[in-house]
């Protein structure tokens, strides 16, 4: 463990490099072979069109994963074609796709443009949610609001079946997040968050992003919607699934 993590985003991330210096890793998947983990871990990236961020996300957390020497497996969900965004039913379907394929005890949901800068911040599995991303570089180190849970966000494989996942209403960017928070909330399940100090997360850039217009209104009705909008009624198909080594990649449309 080296504590803190300099992300130098202006080095070429090159996935074949990467790939060269990582034998053990296939599927996205690696163990210790000097002990026996504690913990297995699922995380799943919910992405489409962001290739230069997985890039350079995956240059530094796959380092990250094994010194904290957990059993873990990376999953990439992209939303197939050019419709309008869902992060909500693309998390919801990498769930149900890496269910099948691995037996992890947690799921860790990890936004494409946050890279951690500290490897005390844990991705193990814990006894209940935990909001990791606590302090993004885009908000200058800070937690933005009391409720924020989105970014990276890590569950009990249990709790987030008890939540029935997140909604899969939010078409557009935003809203989802704050969504899971309220069924939190509702279901008077406590969350936990990672001190600011070590939930250090360098945020990459991007452009605009279309918002939702709807989002404030379906806030509103998120208990209502909870038991029957979820990853219990997801509708989706699963394009491909295949091993890009580094990572097992899920086309999904949905």
């Amino acid at each position: 463990m080296v504590g803190r993590i300099h992300v130098d985003v202006n080095v070429t991330a090159d996935l074949n490099e990467q790939k060269k210096a990582m034998p053990d890793v296939d599927w996205g998947e690696w163990k210790p072979s000097n002990c026996k983990p504690r913990h297995k871990v699922a995380i799943i990236i919910p992405y489409r069109d962001r290739l230069p961020h997985l890039k350079v996300q995956l240059r530094y957390l796959h380092p990250l994963l094994q010194r904290q020497q957990v059993h873990y497996r990376i999953f990439v969900a992209e939303q197939a074609g050019v419709g309008t965004w869902n992060k909500g039913r693309v998390m919801n379907a990498g769930y149900i796709e890496a269910a099948k394929l691995f037996d992890f005890q947690c799921v860790i949901f990890h936004d494409v443009d946050l890279v951690p800068e500290d490897d005390r911040n844990t991705y193990k599995c814990f006894s209940l949610p935990v909001h990791m991303s606590s302090a993004p570089s885009q908000d200058n180190y800070r937690t933005r609001y009391t409720i924020l849970v989105g970014g990276v966000m890590n569950f009990p494989r249990e709790d987030f079946l008890k939540l029935n996942g997140y909604s899969n209403e939010f078409w557009g960017w935003g809203g989802e997040d704050d969504d899971m928070a309220y069924r939190m909330k509702a279901s008077a399940m406590d969350f936990e968050r990672v001190p600011p100090e070590i939930g250090r997360y360098t945020s990459l850039i991007h452009g605009d992003r279309d918002k939702n217009p709807r989002r404030m209104a379906l806030l509103q009705g998120s208990k209502k919607r909870q038991a029957k909008d979820g990853v219990s009624s997801l509708p989706y198909r699963l394009l491909s699934s295949s091993n890009e080594k580094l990572y097992t990649h899920l086309l999904v449309a949905v």
